[in-house]
């Protein structure tokens, strides 16, 4: 019997998205279910993107996508020691990063994806996978079931349906940290004479011991056009240790005397929560099997190191490898793990994954500076 769509995509983030739009711009059919109202709305991470795949996907995205400013300079704080980091390279054509808030982010990529014939549907709930003779078939949400040639599964850092299936672990609360963050409004004037950059530029500034009371984890502080991404990520398992609750962590990063002046007369226009993964090696899940593969944040897509959190970068690469293996299976008729394999094989051998590694070694160097 012929399949309802040659793809299924679970998840409508970045990566969903991004690989919805390679699909469909290839002429494949593809349908994206997403959990939320809209995409963005329940995803509050961030943000920063450094957007060299971004490039190659959108190559007018600078023009086009709701980016908030390009980050200029990267400062780091650790046990009271403070380090500004301008470089020239953040932005250099290729290296630019920007601040991004992920509801309207997110958005804009699905709308590019649509644009070219996906199909989305919102607001609905993949309860389970259909499989047939160990071959993933499609998807169960409620009581409808669809069809597909292909899953891909983009639906988060706690992919119960990759535990399903036997290619993911349960998280372990050691290898998750759960974030909080705040959204606080300021004049773009204010946030420029506050934060010493020019009109259209931004700061990434990253906290190391002193906003999670000696739990690991870390905050971040993220300058947008007019507000201020404020927040803290620290470790599930540190939780149960601490006497401080993570709203209460937040509130005193919130209160840090470095910080503290750089807020002042700004209004708290959005709190929300998330899990994210630790990332790596050590939590990626098998990537794909017969009918399905895994991307972004549910592939571990992720490198948390405290003084560096990316994985926008990673979920647009690992979207576009599984979208030109899809590519390639939807023309031989081929789904089987067999070709999905050239997806793994691909994820191993990126250059935008060694690149985040480069990115992780040029930062520890100037993490040295803080035991100097």
């Amino acid at each position: 019997m012929e399949a309802d769509f040659d793809v299924i995509i679970v998840g409508g983030g970045i990566a969903g998205s991004v690989c919805a739009y390679q699909l469909a711009k290839a002429g494949v059919g593809v349908l994206v279910i997403e959990r939320g109202t809209s995409c963005g709305s329940k995803n509050m991470t961030g943000g920063r993107i450094y957007t060299h795949t971004l490039a190659k996907v959108f190559p007018e995205y600078a023009g086009e996508a709701p980016l908030e400013r390009k980050i200029v300079k990267d400062i780091f704080t650790y046990a009271g020691k403070t380090v500004e980091y301008p470089s020239a390279d953040l932005g250099s054509q290729g290296e630019e990063s920007y601040s991004v808030l992920r509801k309207g982010f997110d958005q804009w990529v699905a709308d590019q994806a649509e644009n070219e014939g996906a199909m989305y549907i919102t607001g609905i709930r993949v309860d389970d996978l259909l499989v047939e003779d160990g071959k993933v078939r499609g998807v169960i949400a409620g009581d409808e079931e669809m069809t597909s040639e292909l899953v891909i599964l983009a639906d988060g850092v706690n992919s119960l349906l990759a535990q399903k299936l036997g290619m993911k672990e349960e998280i372990r609360p050691g290898e998750a940290e759960v974030g909080a963050k705040e959204v606080i409004k300021l004049d773009a004037a204010v946030i420029e004479e506050r934060f010493g950059v020019a009109p259209g530029e931004g700061v990434s500034w990253m906290f190391e011991g002193v906003s999670t009371l000696g739990h690991k984890g870390n905050g971040f502080l993220y300058t947008n056009k007019d507000s201020v991404s404020l927040g803290i990520l620290t470790t599930v398992g540190d939780i149960d240790c601490s006497e401080e609750t993570v709203a209460g962590l937040v509130d005193k990063l919130h209160e840090h005397p470095e910080v503290k002046p750089l807020l002042e007369g700004g209004k708290l226009v959005e709190y929300s929560a998330h899990l994210l993964g630790k990332g790596g090696e050590v939590t990626r899940p098998k990537l794909y099997g017969d009918g399905v593969m895994v991307i972004g944040d549910a592939a571990s897509m992720v490198v948390n190191r405290g003084y560096v959190v990316r994985g926008m970068d990673l979920a647009v690469e690992s979207a576009v490898l599984a979208a030109e293996t899809a590519m390639a299976a939807n023309e031989a008729g081929d789904y089987s793990a067999g070709t999905l394999a050239s997806y793994g094989e691909a994820v191993k051998n990126s250059a935008v994954l060694s690149g985040a590694q480069e990115n992780i070694k040029n930062l520890e160097e100037v993490a040295e500076v803080f035991s100097e």
